[in-house]
């Protein structure tokens, strides 16, 4: 089992995170949305260690609710 990387772990993670948001400009609530699941599951697929996606699943609830 391996385990879920929570600290900086992305070449360029700001370029990233400009990458993400524009690729959202423009769209409505509900594009967004809906680009972001298409996107999670390509990750998830991509990953493919179903106990790494449970621990990240279990990771973004706990930043949810802390």
């Amino acid at each position: 089992m391996s385990d879920l990387i929570l600290t900086p772990n992305i070449d360029g993670a700001d370029d990233f995170y400009a990458d993400l948001l524009a690729t959202h400009e423009g769209l409505e609530t509900a594009d967004s949305n809906a680009l972001n699941a298409r996107l999670v599951l390509i990750l998830a697929n991509h990953i493919g260690d179903r106990d790494v996606l449970c621990q990240a699943l279990r990771a973004a609830r706990l930043e949810k609710e802390e």
